[in-house]
């Protein structure tokens, strides 16, 4: 009998094991199609950390300026003048935070590492970013369902993520060699997590989505 895991983001207790390599097994839910890696094989939260803490994340590198602006620049247009916002998963040089300020758009951060205030998880925003965070998600249900619920009525989600489509080719893709990569979306899975929260779904290409709430 095949081992089955339940899925972190939609609960089904039904998912099969997609891939293996040296290191861990990927599971794929037949509901939602998260790829996701058992709990059993995340890394300890001081690994996590201390990965995390070698990312060359500089706000004064332009090129890393420009990648982010491929969420940034397709959400600006979409929002209202002065909009605040909040940057969900900072990281340890937040970046794009400023730039959205500098283009008159506020915007607050949050990272249960290196900006951990609580209380900007009490307010409610114009706007929420995420990038290249959600394949770090151990509780992926917990996280969207909080990053929705930070967001205002007709208020946008921008999400940065590298998905898998058609033409990846798991087993040598670079972005589930990273060991702090445990949650791997693909579109059917974004299309699932907009249904699930009644979002307006825009895909801008393979790695940037936008989410506008409901009113």
């Amino acid at each position: 009998m095949s081992v089955k895991e339940t899925c972190p983001l939609c609960h089904n207790d039904g998912a099969s094991e997609f891939h293996r390599d040296k290191l861990r097994p990927y599971f794929r839910c037949s509901t939602c199609a998260l790829v996701f890696v058992p709990a059993l094989f995340h890394l300890t939260a001081r690994e996590e950390m201390q990965r995390y803490e070698l990312h060359q994340n500089n706000p004064e590198d332009d090129a890393y300026r420009a990648f982010l602006m491929r969420l940034g620049s397709p959400l600006m247009e979409r929002l209202e003048p002065g909009a605040v916002g909040l940057d969900y998963g900072s990281g340890p040089g937040p970046t794009l935070s400023l730039t959205l300020a500098e283009n008159g758009f506020p915007t607050e951060i949050y990272d249960p590492y290196f900006a951990d205030d609580p209380t900007m998880l009490d307010a409610r925003y114009d706007f929420l970013t995420c990038t290249e965070t959600v394949e770090h998600f151990r509780n992926p249900a917990k996280h969207w369902e909080q990053m929705v619920d930070l967001v205002k009525p007709n208020g946008w989600m921008g999400v940065m993520t590298s998905l898998i489509t058609e033409d990846t080719d798991f087993k040598t893709w670079h972005y589930a060699r990273d060991d702090t990569h445990i949650a791997f979306y693909s579109h059917s899975t974004i299309e699932w997590i907009a249904d699930r929260y009644s979002l307006k779904l825009e895909v801008i290409d393979d790695s940037v989505i936008l989410m506008k709430k409901a009113d």
